[in-house]
Order: structure tokens, then sequence, then C-alpha cells
């Protein structure tokens, strides 16, 4: 595959901080790329280089002489003068833009139908919008315009869980050609896994690449700490919990080939489950009874708009839910009305007399008081020690746990980063001991290491946790429940999760357009494809496929092996680095259609 753009030994400072030090590395046609590490170590540096809008201070980057390039920042450059039809469609004639169903899809997706009717309208002016749906804007244009390397930062900030399924699938579908590449920086597990084939992470400098999404990169860095022969202690890290999750956890996360289940729980033999449940749910229910907080035929009205219409809600003790719905259908107004913040319009709210409550809002004012504080300080003003499950912790060690390590601990809050303060207000949260936690939006500027470190906390927690978010892979990893607001006042359970929810969206979209209700929307996974099944001959023919495929497939992963090894070798011939890399693009190719084929006969096989 042609390569689009090519970093030699490149290096970079920015002030007295080392970005890029002797970075080498290639975007190929074809490939989408997601950016990984946290916040502040240069991943949206590293977007402005490739795009050649931030230079290097020592090596090169070329591209190819007719490369188009696009992409959506985290600054606002829209004219707020302009047109919606301006902003997104530029000068194309209405014929040529409504006849392309490619455009089509873009204004559904992101805008609510090719009359933009979700910003108001196609002749509505940019100025007066949001911020968020100028965001979306920007992107809405950038996917029209549709160039050659597309150049994504935080494009999933802003979007609903719908959004963000809907953009992971324009992706993975309409940038396949190669002679075309998407690189994106996302904290968004669930968008990594759906969209990228490769994985950069960035730390400390350096770029190391993974194959594959969220899932693969999580096992390949453990793969390679651990040939790296790590302490035992370090054994224990929270990369194999995390993957504990990912072969134990989701159902859809444990289709993968025989080869790579047995990798998996190879590493993860000694590692005990993600969460014990039976044990949380014990423990909670002793430190909060059996009442926690019940609301019985609420009403909650906001303008004369009715969010919930004599709904009734039992939380028990040790319940984990997570709450998905459109914007604007009353997610953040039903934690607001479990807390008590919100005042019911009819019906009544009754607490457990034991219950403490936390609520973790949207906001960050309520650290002003503490701008000259220090970060320790500002934790410690709540307790010095507390206590998750059954080990008593201290305020440095929790910080510690949630990324505030060392000197970091000493700085002053007014220093602190958006992400930082959001990590603070979640550490004063806890160090509260509150038995009934509130989140809301949790994952707003938090970076994938601090997420996964706070659910790692989280796992510890016995309460009640409900948490608001649009992260679909956090719903999945934190919650054991998931319930929906589809905006018509009621509260509907999940059994089948987020994708029970996409489902019902469809379905509600399609009959809202007059198409057959049902029609296209996808089968549960679970679903039979055929009413009587297989046959047995059928199964065993596909069991022998399934055999010969893991054959194959063990053959290839030797050969990868084999190639990184000799690339690690000859790391500084650029020439030979590259060949190598173009027939390691040729055994990933390889292996991802073998993997479709064991899948297809695992289907039969059952």
């Amino acid at each position: 595959m042609a390569n689009l753009v090519s970093v030699e030994r490149a290096s970079l400072a920015l002030g007295t901080t080392l970005v890029l030090d002797v970075v080498s590395l290639g975007v190929n046609g074809g490939t989408r790329i997601g950016i990984v590490g946290r916040n502040g170590g240069g991943k949206s540096t590293l977007l402005k280089v490739l795009a050649g809008a931030q230079g290097v201070d020592e090596g090169r980057v070329t591209r190819t002489g007719d490369l188009t390039v696009g992409m959506l920042s985290q600054v606002d450059t829209l004219d707020p003068a302009a047109t919606i039809r301006q902003a997104v469609l530029g000068d194309r004639p209405e014929h040529v833009w409504a006849g392309d169903p490619r455009i089509r899809d873009v204004l559904d997706g992101l805008l609510g139908g090719v009359d933009a009717g979700d910003v108001g309208g196609l002749e509505a002016t940019v100025g007066p919008l949001s911020g968020g749906e100028r965001r979306r804007l920007a992107l809405a244009a950038l996917l029209v315009a549709d160039p050659d390397l597309l150049l994504l930062d935080e494009p999933t900030n802003h979007l609903d869980v719908e959004g963000v399924a809907w953009l992971a699938q324009h992706l993975a579908t309409r940038r396949t050609g190669p002679g075309t590449a998407v690189v994106a920086v996302t904290h968004d597990r669930w968008f990594l896994d759906a969209v990228a084939t490769t994985t950069w992470e960035v730390a400390e400098g350096q770029v190391h690449s993974y194959e594959g999404g969220y899932a693969a990169y999580v096992l390949a860095k453990a793969e390679r700490e651990r040939v790296a022969a790590v302490t035992a202690d370090r054994r224990a890290n929270l990369l194999r919990k995390e993957l504990a999750w990912l072969r134990r956890g989701a159902p859809a996360r444990t289709s993968k080939p025989k080869f790579r289940i047995e990798a998996a729980s190879a590493l993860i033999a000694d590692e005990p489950p993600p969460r014990d449940d039976v044990s949380l749910m014990r423990f909670a229910t002793t430190r909060l009874g059996k009442d926690v907080i019940d609301l019985v035929d609420a009403t909650v009205a906001v303008d004369e708009r009715v969010l919930l219409d004599k709904v009734t809600w039992r939380l028990a003790p040790g319940e984990r839910v997570g709450i998905v719905g459109v914007n604007g259908a009353g997610k953040s107004t039903l934690l607001r009305a479990v807390s008590g913040d919100v005042p019911l319009a009819g019906g009544t709210r009754k607490v457990g007399k034991t219950v403490s409550l936390a609520f973790l809002t949207q906001e960050v004012r309520e650290l002003e008081r503490f701008e000259d504080w220090r970060v320790i300080e500002a934790i410690e003003d709540v307790k010095a020690f507390t206590t998750l499950g059954d080990k008593e912790v201290s305020a440095s060690q929790l910080a510690t746990r949630l990324g505030f390590t060392g000197s970091r601990q000493r700085t002053r809050v007014s220093d602190l980063s958006g992400g930082e303060r959001r990590r603070l207000q979640l550490l004063r949260l806890m160090m509260a001991e509150p038995n009934v936690l509130l989140l809301d939006e949790p994952t707003n500027d938090l970076d994938i290491e601090t997420l996964t470190s706070l659910e790692d906390v989280l796992d510890g927690w016995a309460g009640t946790l409900l948490v608001v978010s649009h992260d679909r892979y956090l719903l999945e990893r934190m919650c054991d429940r998931q319930v929906a607001l589809l905006g018509d006042g009621k509260v509907r359970d999940l059994p089948g999760g987020v994708e029970e929810y996409l489902a019902l969206r469809h379905a509600a979209e399609q009959a809202a357009s007059g198409s057959p209700s049902g029609t296209n929307v996808p089968a549960p996974a679970s679903a039979s494809t055929s009413a009587e099944g297989p046959s047995a001959a059928e199964v065993r023919e596909a069991r022998k496929e399934m055999a010969r495929v893991e054959k194959q497939l063990t053959r290839l992963a030797e050969r990868e092996e084999r190639i990184h090894a000799d690339m690690a070798a000859r790391a500084t011939d650029h020439q030979a680095v590259l060949e190598l890399n173009a027939k390691l693009r040729e055994v990933v190719d390889e292996r991802e259609s073998l993997e479709m084929a064991w899948l297809a006969a695992a289907e039969v096989a059952g």
C-alpha cells in the first residue's frame, strides 16, 4: 500500500517538554489509526505534524505530492456569519450534493437529515449554535470534503451514543480505499475497537505501534511487558485487569479465534475477576440496608416539558446502572431527581436512612475556592484516609492511583488542566466514602489511562452507582445494567445493553419515516440465521474449517513474530523497515481474512 505520510527520525520540543524524540513512522493508504496516550503527552501535536501545521526541530516529514489533508482540531474555526449550508456544503449545487449518497449519509448522521433539522436548518447561521453543535458542524464539513488523509482530534466529543456508532460505521465502511487513511486521537475505547486497524500509543516522546483496536492494543501491550520480563508486582498491573475484563466481560469481546483466546488466558491465568460482585453486593447491603432511593410515580417537568412521566424506579443496594438516551431526553435531570436537586412535579422520592450520596456533575466550578490550595490539601480537606472494599487507603495513595503522582500532588489547583480538575473532583467524592454515587459524563477530559484507573478504583467500591455517559465501553465495563430514556417520559430497561438501545432507536426512526417496522434493523448477534439450524454434516465441516484456519493462524503468528524481530534488529535502516512493514501489512490482511473465515465457521459450529 502507498505510504501517504512518512516521518523519519523526527524530534520536536515544545518549551521544556520533548514531545517527539527521534520518532519514525508512516501512514499507509487503507489504514485507520487510533492514537492514545495521557493528556498532554503530545497526541494533538503529532496530528499537527502529520498535517504539516507543526514543523519538527529535527528529522523529516514527507507527503505524497497530490495528497489532500483535512483536520478536525479542538479549535473552532467556523465563520459565525456563515449559514449551515455554506459551512458544510460550500458552493456545491443542490442537485450535486443531494444526489450524492455519501453526503446525504453525513447530513443524516450528524445534522439530523438533509434539511439539517438538528441545527436549525440549512439557512440558519453558525453564530448562535452551541459549542457542541459547532463541533458537529465542523466534523460534517470535513467528512463532506472527503480528503485523502483525515485527521481527527477527539471526534466523538459532543456526540451521543448513536452519533458515535454512526461515525464508527461511516469511517469503517467508507474510508477503506488504498489512497485514503484516517488518524484519530480519541479516548473512546469502543470507538477505537470499532474503527482502528492500528493503534499508536504516544508516551514519553515515543510512538509505539500496535496492530488492531483497543482490545488488541491491551493484549499486545501486556504481552510486550511479559516478554520484557517485568517484575512480579508489575504483573498485577491495570493492563492485566483490563485484559481480564476484555476476556471475561462483554460477550461481544469473547468471539476471538482460539489461538488469541489461549494467549489471553495465559496472560490472565492468575488474575482475579475484575470485580467480586457477590462480596460487593453483600457489603453494600450492610452499608445501605434494604432501602436506597425510590422514585414512586415521579413526574419531572422543565419549562412545561415533561421529561419524566409517572416513573417508578427503586434503586437496590450495590446496583450499578448505566443511563443512555437521546440528547435532551432528561438523563442529567433524572440524576438530579434521584439526588433531590430537582423537585418533583408529582409523585414521591424516598431515601433510606443510611444513604450517603455523592454527585459528580459536569461543572468544575466547585473547585474555584481551592484555587490557591495544593492538590493533596484539597483532597485531605475531605478526609485523610478512606476505605475501598476491605482496605484502608490514604488520600495520597488514592491520588496516585488516579494519576496524581509524587510532585503532581503538590501542584496548585489553579495550575491543573481540565482533565486533572475532573480527577480531583472524583477524588474528593471518593474520599467522602459515599454509598450512592451519581456520575454525569465522568469521561469528559479524561484520557484512557485515567479512565482505566478510575474503573479499577470503582471495582473495589461497594455502593449503588448510576452513570450517565456516551462512552459505550465505560458503560459496559462499570455497569451491570443499562436503562434508556427515549424521550417518551419513561425509563426503559435494556436487557440487551447499548446494542438494544441502538436497535430501538433505529426502529423508531424507520417508523417515523414511514418504512415498514423493523426494516434494516440489525438482528441481535445471537439470532439464528436459519429456523432449522445447520445439519450435522454442516457442523462437522465447519469444525474442520475452524481447525484448518487455526493452523494457518498459528503459522501467521510465527511469521509475524519473525518480522517484528527483523524490524527491531534493523530499526536504523529506514528502507528495510518500510519493506518489512509492507510484509507485515500483508500478514495482517491475511490474518483478518482468516479470522473472518474462522468466525463464519464458528457461527455454524456453535
